[in-house]
């Protein structure tokens, strides 16, 4: 040891260590430190009675992150990556609630998802507190997007939009089959999903020639539908209209099976099973032929069959909640770089003011106006042959309506 040498205690040979240890690790001082991610609030429920719906939500917005950081992250901030804030909305409205506060205090610069109405509604008042964005992935009640509330956006089509196209197609495979369907039955979930659709249709049906034989509400869960496919047997109405969530309308299917209960067509709205794969591929006979106008992922994008065989090969289920969060996540992905900013005021604009036309949607591009994108649209599809196709309308049908099934 030289004169020019002090002795080096233990502390300070530590420190030294981590000193030399930190400047190795760091990255050149002529490269830009690597941006914070922009956190981003994924909301669905996956517990609880909507559990199989939030998993399909879940799985979509996953993916979508997941390939926004694989190409490089947020190009306009530098590449930030986008990190997921994921809450469990538990099936309830509360939760939903519980969880934006939770996302609000872990800086999320929006959300996305929700899934069921009345979760949808009590999340977006909270985050509307906070100038807080949020996109709707589904909720179909337009209470959603009546309230003006700013920071509110709904990709899917509400409840007007679905009734609508709903009538429509109707009509248009009722006529086109010489309008064998003349009365119909509507059974509607209790809650607000249902009963405001159940609502519309009483209203709007009837301006089309068609006669309601009657209206039943049942409630969510239901654990025996008995009386009501005996009340469907007695009415012997021409079609028979679910809107009812998965189980009560995998219940519902499967009793009119047993009771012999054999409309010309069961043309379901919205409904939680009539497009669902798991419906069709765990009771088939039950599933064979059920019609529906629903969110439906676009047949004639080959994305989409790229991100089903993702799902499929990771073990998990597909449904139309998948690709729809996943573009739900992709609109807010390309709203951030338009913005050039995860700020909220500005994320707000931004997404107003979106053409977003590379989701995987039988919609036309993207356009809000208070709060509903215009360019979003359901579509009929039918079950054949233990597949759910798309027969309806034309310009994205992958097969020709069966209807009606019984004469």
């Amino acid at each position: 040891m030289t004169l020019f040498m002090k002795p080096v205690s233990r502390r300070g040979a530590l420190k030294g260590g981590i000193a030399a240890a930190a400047a190795i690790a760091a990255p050149s001082v002529l490269r830009a430190a690597e941006p914070p991610p922009v956190k981003v609030g994924i909301l669905q429920p996956v517990t609880g009675a909507l559990a199989m719906d939030g998993e399909f939500g879940r799985t979509g917005a996953e993916l979508a992150i997941a390939d926004i950081n694989a190409a490089g992250g947020i190009k306009a901030l530098g590449g930030a990556k986008i990190e997921m804030v994921f809450g469990d909305a538990r099936s309830n409205p509360e939760a939903g609630v519980q969880e934006v506060e939770r996302m609000q205090s872990e800086g999320v610069a929006a959300i996305v998802g929700g899934f069921a109405s009345p979760i949808c509604l009590a999340a977006t008042q909270a985050a509307a507190r906070y100038d807080l964005p949020y996109i709707v992935d589904v909720g179909v009640s337009d209470q959603i997007i009546q309230r003006g509330l700013k920071n509110t956006f709904r990709f899917a089509p509400g409840f007007a939009i679905c009734t609508q196209a709903a009538i429509q197609n109707l009509v248009r495979i009722n006529e086109a089959a010489g309008k064998p369907a003349k009365t119909i039955a509507l059974v509607h979930e209790d809650g607000l999903f249902g009963s405001g659709l159940a609502k519309l249709m009483q209203t709007e049906l009837p301006k089309h020639g068609f006669e309601i034989a009657e209206t039943i509400a049942i409630p969510t869960p239901s654990r025996d539908l008995s009386n009501v496919a005996l009340r469907l047997r007695s009415l012997n109405p021409d079609l028979v209209i679910p809107s009812t969530y998965y189980g009560e309308t995998v219940l519902l299917a499967r009793t009119m099976q047993q009771q012999r209960v054999r409309p010309k067509a069961v043309y379901a709205v919205l409904n939680g099973a009539a497009s669902n794969m798991r419906f069709v591929k765990e009771f088939p006979e039950a599933a064979e032929n059920i019609m529906d106008v629903n969110h439906w992922q676009d047949p004639r994008n080959p994305k989409n069959a790229e991100l089903q065989k993702r799902v499929v090969d990771a073990g998990k289920q597909w449904n139309y909640n998948t690709p729809l969060n996943y573009s739900c996540v992709m609109l807010l992905a390309d709203a951030i770089e338009r913005a050039g900013s995860a700020d909220r005021a500005k994320l707000i604009d931004s997404i107003a003011a979106s053409t977003y036309d590379k989701h995987l949607m039988p919609y036309g591009p993207t356009k809000f106006v208070g709060g509903q994108n215009q360019g979003a649209a359901p579509v009929s599809t039918q079950v054949q042959k233990a597949t759910i196709r798309v027969v309806y309308p034309e310009a994205f049908s992958d097969a020709k309506p069966i209807f009606p099934v019984r004469g």
